[in-house]
This record gives C-alpha cells, structure tokens and sequence, in this order.
C-alpha cells in the first residue's frame, strides 16, 4: 500500500441541515450534494471539500456528511480529526455554532496539538494542527 490506509469516511446525522450548517461554519467550507449511490438506496449526503485527482496519492481522505435512516448518529469507537493550522480555532467555532468542547486545545509534543468536540449531531470529531 502505497498511500494511507484510510480512503473514505462518513459522519452520519439526523438533522442535515443543522449539522451542515455546523460542519460549514467551523471547518470554513463549502459541501457539496451527493447523489445517493443507487436509486434503492433513500439516503442524503453532502461531500467535504477534496481534491479528487489526488485524493488516495495525498495526506488525508475524503469524506461526507450521511443521513440514512436506521443508521444513528453519536459518539462510537471511531475519531476522525480533521488537520486544521490551530486547532484551537476549529473547537471555539464549534462551541459558537451549537457544538460543545470535550477537550480544549492539548499538546502532543513533537506530534503537535489536538481538541476534541462533540458537534450538533452527537458526534465525537477531532482537529490537529502542528
């Protein structure tokens, strides 16, 4: 394997619009509507911001935001974090946009700093910076 093991991720929601609200304002983005995969399929998605020519050649990977009935939102056994200059910017946005802070800004020494929130939806995420 030539590039990071993670291709794809998805953040699943009950409100889209409130949690594309939240995830615009505070990682300062624009989604983008996806269609559902197949016509059977009833779900609503909206895409992060990526770079599509490059996306399993480059640090990072691609992901959205998922509403799909049956499948719950909150806190699980799985963090994404998303790279950002100064997390601790990231994490007040959050608390600002209807998100809470679960852990302020910490050191991880020569690894940098994470913050760790729980935003609209009762998702844990996570921002890194350096």
């Amino acid at each position: 394997m030539k590039s990071n093991p993670v291709a794809w991720f998805e953040i699943y929601v009950q409100d889209m619009e409130r949690a594309k609200a939240f995830y615009e304002a505070v990682l300062a983005v624009k989604l983008e509507k996806m269609c559902a995969p197949t016509p059977e399929m009833t779900m609503e998605m909206w895409s992060f911001p990526s770079d599509k020519e490059n996306a399993h050649n480059t640090y990072g990977a691609c992901g959205m935001l998922v509403k799909m009935e049956g499948v719950p939102s909150g806190c699980g056994g799985t963090m994404v974090y998303f790279a950002s200059e100064d997390c601790a910017v990231q994490a007040a946005r959050a608390a600002e946009n209807g998100g809470r802070i679960f852990k302020e800004k910490t050191s991880i020494g020569e690894h940098g700093f994470f913050a760790l929130v729980i935003d609209t939806e009762g998702n844990m995420i996570g921002f890194h910076s350096m």
